[in-house]
Formats: structure tokens, sequence, C-alpha cells
């Protein structure tokens, strides 16, 4: 039965609208909405239309065209006032929903555009704990909270591996990168290559250690292929003065290195980031004459468009921390 005042087939219409208005807001341009919640909050065309900043007629012409397309009737208009039906009251929540979620959606695109999230993962090689990697670290996570981070500790090759394969987006290596034409490599700086040397050993005591006089020693080094680029400017450097390094053991993370010259058995050179380990037991000495190579470098491919691997990069790049 209907009531007098038409309750049951208000109560009808409401909870039709309220059922289907997920559904049918499917079919509605986002523009129509927000025009809608505009006329449903001023209930009044005349004041809805200035402050969406358009026209009256185009207003109320696009209100009609959502009636059409939804297929009831939003308001009731008279001369005197104009109300919400029933099937507006119910899509003004859903209609707000809507726009609220499309609002949320551009600034998550956005934000994900802006590399702001995310995920990053990053390689770096071991003495890059030394020196850049901690302060770079804390300014990226200040710039970029929500971006999560996975670190991996890895070699300068294994890391250029990783690059070509996709399963890093930005490494701190040690170049030059031979054989690395689709990496954008920035290097980020460079340092001083030292003699290691066991602090009991003679030329501990010179305030610096002509490469000549490391003829004959035993070295201690990295294998070349975990990074061919430091490798051959150690032994070029060496070689330029009549010295060819007498390698007789290898060790493949720095510290490692370090604790074999420790132990005695053999002399070594390496760049001045790794007397950042201080190690009482190893004397680091400048080389005479000096040598400069290389700090670290931002790699990373050519074709990766993790907006985020380029906010890591450019922040890399920064004087402060080159």
């Amino acid at each position: 039965m209907m009531r007098p005042d038409g309750g049951i087939e208000t109560f009808h219409i409401k909870n039709r609208a309220q059922r289907y208005a997920g559904d049918m807001l499917g079919l509605v341009e986002l523009r129509h909405l927000r025009y809608f919640l505009a006329v449903s909050e001023e209930l009044h065309f005349g004041r809805a239309a200035r402050a969406l900043g358009i026209q009256q007629p185009p207003l109320s012409q696009q209100i009609r065209a959502l009636e059409d397309e939804l297929g009831v009737k939003l308001f009731d208009r008279s001369s005197r006032r104009v109300r919400l039906t029933a099937a507006g009251e119910a899509l003004r929540p859903a209609a707000q929903r809507a726009l609220d979620a499309a609002d949320a959606a551009r600034r998550t695109a956005q934000r994900a555009g802006r590399g702001d999230t995310g995920e990053l993962a990053l390689g770096f090689v071991g003495t890059a704990t030394l020196t850049l990697l901690p302060k770079l670290l804390r300014s990226f996570r200040e710039h970029h909270p929500d971006v999560a981070l996975t670190l991996h500790e890895m070699t300068t090759a294994e890391q250029l591996r990783a690059l070509h394969a996709g399963n890093l987006d930005v490494g701190l290596v040690r170049p030059p990168l031979p054989g690395a034409e689709t990496v954008h490599c920035v290097p980020l700086g460079t340092e001083r290559l030292l003699a290691a040397l066991p602090v009991r050993h003679p030329l501990a005591r010179e305030r610096a250690v002509a490469v000549e006089r490391l003829a004959g020693e035993p070295f201690v080094l990295f294998p070349r292929a975990l990074g061919p680029g430091l490798y051959d400017q150690i032994l070029n450097h060496c070689r330029s003065h009549g010295v060819e390094p007498a390698i007789t053991q290898e060790a493949v993370q720095m510290h490692t290195l370090a604790a074999l010259v420790a132990a005695g058995l053999g002399v070594s050179i390496v760049p001045s980031s790794v007397s950042q380990l201080h190690r009482a037991d190893v004397a680091y000495r400048p080389l005479s004459p000096q040598a400069r190579v290389a700090h670290l470098a931002a790699a990373h491919r050519h074709d990766n468009l993790n907006p985020a691997a380029h906010n890591f990069a450019a922040l890399a790049r920064r004087p402060n921390f080159g």
C-alpha cells in the first residue's frame, strides 16, 4: 500500500537507487558527478554554476543528461526551490565516494610517476658502506619515505649481471665498466690509491711509498672478474712504473683483503675508502707518485623506467654526495 505522504514509494525508490548506485556510476562521467554534488550542496542552480565557474544553462543541461543516463530524476525543481529526490539522496554519498576514489587514484598515480612510491632494488659494492652509501640512504629516505628499498651487497661484476637481468634498478659500482653499453653510468667522484701494508712492514715507516719499492713484494688483490675496471687501473699504475705485481692471494671483499694483508700474506694497493676500515694492524700509505681512480658510480639500464631509480641516481649525482 502507498501511504498518503508517499512514504512507501519513497522507500522503494531510495533503496532501488542505493542498490544500483555503484553500477550506474560506472556509466557516468566524473564531471557530471561534480556538477551533481555542487547542485546538491547549494540546492540552487545559479549558485552552483558560480561555484563551478560555468554558466547556469550548461549546468542544467548536464544535470538533465545525467538524469537521462541514470534513468531517474535527481532533483525536484520548482520556481521557488530545488530539492533532492530519493534517488538524488541515495546518489549523493555514492557520488562523493566515487570522486574521492578518483582523486585518490589520481594522487596515487602521480606519486608513483614521480617516484615517491614503489620499490627500488639497489646494489652496492662493500666499500660504499664506508663512504657514500649511509648518507645517501638517509637522504633518499628523507625525500622518498614511501619507496620500499631492497639492498644487495654485490661486486661490480655481479651488479652488472643483475642490472642486465632486470634484478637491480640501480647499482653503486666501481668504474670503468667494460662492455656495459646498455648501462648508464655516472661517476660520483674520485679517490686516491693507497698502499696497504702489514703494520710491521719496513715500508710502513715511510710517509709515502714509491711504487717501484713494491717490486718483488707478494700482492693480495681481488679477482679481476669481480671488478675489471679497478683491477686494471691498479695494475696499469704499477706497470707504468716498472712493477709487475706478483699476486699470490686473492680476496673477494675488501675487508677480507685487508685481513690478509694484516696477516702478513702480502701487500696491496687499494682505494682510499678501504682505510676507513681502521685496522690497527694495517698501515695505509699514499703512493708516490699519486694516482686517483674513480670513486663510485651510479649505474642503471638505459631502458629502466622506474622513476625511483632515476630519483636515486639524481640524488647521488649531487655535489655533496660525489
